[in-house]
């Protein structure tokens, strides 16, 4: 048997083989991996960057570019789950950070710097008003709990595979560590089931929020039409809209929303607005954002030692405003779209149960050939070989998100997206008895 045929005699073994090739590549981000555990649960601060056997550690990152522990070098394809959207080091935003350090940091008072931040994200994406936080799970959080007090309602519907931050997991349904919300769970895309469920909910109904693309869950776009039903429904029983685009925004140069034709009543921000810094923003009706003026009488309180820090502010609007412009949104997302064509077109090729789903510059595989419109489809796709999929793309220097996302940051170029192809051939190529075989 060859060599070929044995690492794909069944995918169980092929898995393991790929495992034991990675462990003997990485005998340095082991032994980081073995350190952290006598400090940090499970030698991890972040959930979703652990994998077993153990995670790479990462030494250091230029450009588009990431090197390990142990001197491997790979195509940054994952783009800090979109975050990343500048590169390492985007030489603008370093002058930018260097200059704010230069000036000081931790004021303890306002700065020179948040209002023109403020003015080019409300600009940016058409809102009446903004407040900042330090993550797109404290802007989720804030613009839920404002949401019911605005509308003095308590329910929240939200979407089954949905994910709004560390408090705010629904894939299954739901987590134990969600904040403790009364919450209304619909099905993603699916027209008559929610409606339905708005119009059982709607005297208590405060507010729906969805992603108008799911990123965590998949890369799956609500339908335009969808997203019009939500906005109509909403409307007619005095619930707000909320759009998280705390990922989305950057599918286009006003956000997904702008692409959708959808005015959301609020939305949430996230990721990359930040620069490379920590960030998260939510905003939009100034007759709600208004409650949190600290000039009135009955202000909302809203703290955050960092809500306003120099080196967020400061990276964030060099790179909003000099760096990922309109001009540059358009173009990294054409790029992703043409990108997620070849690739689909390589699976078509070999007819493969395996595609590629999302809008511009996020993509996500899955191993199933129907569509896939909701979380509940992609999970019919096979696990293994997602898995599979994962570590054989390490093994040729792709680096990718475990659950098999992909978001392209700005340094990647023709010849990049070009080693991306040749990887995904290679394995369509070298795992096609798999492949038939599911």
């Amino acid at each position: 048997m060859s060599e070929t045929e044995l690492r794909n005699a069944d995918i169980d073994t092929a898995l393991s083989e790929a495992k034991e090739a990675y462990v003997k590549r990485n005998p340095q981000s082991l032994a980081r991996f073995v350190e952290a555990t006598a400090v940090m649960p499970g030698g991890n601060t972040r959930t979703v960057l652990h994998y077993a056997p153990f995670p790479l550690g990462i030494a250091r990152g230029e450009g588009c570019r990431l090197w390990d522990l142990d001197g491997a070098e790979y195509i940054d394809f994952l783009g800090e789950y979109t975050a990343g959207i500048y590169g390492h080091s985007h030489p603008r935003i370093r002058a930018a950070v260097d200059r704010a350090l230069d000036a000081g940091i931790n004021f303890g008072g306002t700065n020179l710097t948040e209002a023109k931040f403020a003015r080019a994200v409300c600009d940016r994406f058409g809102l009446e008003r903004i407040r900042f936080t330090n993550s797109g799970t404290e802007a989720n959080l804030l613009a839920i709990s404002v949401g019911r007090i605005f509308t003095k309602r308590s329910k929240v519907m939200v979407f089954d595979g949905g994910y709004h931050g560390a408090v705010f997991g629904f894939a299954g349904g739901g987590s134990a560590i969600n904040a403790p919300f009364e919450y209304v769970l619909a099905p993603y895309n699916d027209m008559t089931a929610t409606r339905a469920l708005i119009e059982q909910h709607a005297a208590d109904l405060a507010l729906i929020i969805l992603e108008p693309m799911m990123g965590g869950g998949g890369c799956i776009a609500a339908t335009p039409e969808f997203l019009t039903m939500l906005r109509e429904q909403t409307t007619k029983v005095g619930a707000l809209l909320i759009l998280d685009e705390v990922m989305t925004s950057r599918l286009a140069p006003g956000g997904l929303q702008q692409v959708r034709g959808v005015k959301p009543d609020l939305t949430t921000f996230g990721k990359y607005i930040g620069g490379g810094m920590s960030f998260g923003a939510f905003g939009g009706r100034a007759d709600i954002m208004d409650l949190f003026d600290p000039r009135r009488p009955d202000a909302l309180p809203h703290a955050g030692t960092f809500n306003n820090n120099v080196l967020t502010m400061s990276a964030g609007l060099t790179g909003l405003t000099e760096v990922y412009t309109p001009d540059a949104a358009r173009a990294l997302n054409a790029r992703g779209d043409a990108l997620r064509e070849r690739l689909n077109a390589l699976c078509r090729a070999q007819n493969a149960p395996m595609q590629f789903t999302g809008i511009g510059s996020m993509l996500a595989v899955h191993f199933t050939r129907g569509q896939v419109a909701s979380p509940a489809d992609a999970a019919k796709g096979d696990p293994k070989l997602k898995e599979l999929f994962f570590f054989d793309m390490l093994a040729q220097g792709i680096w990718l998100a475990r659950r098999g996302m992909f978001t392209l940051c700005l340094p990647i170029g023709d010849a990049e997206c070009d080693r991306l192809v040749s990887a995904v051939e290679e394995f369509l190529a070298s795992r096609r008895a798999l492949l038939n075989d599911g």
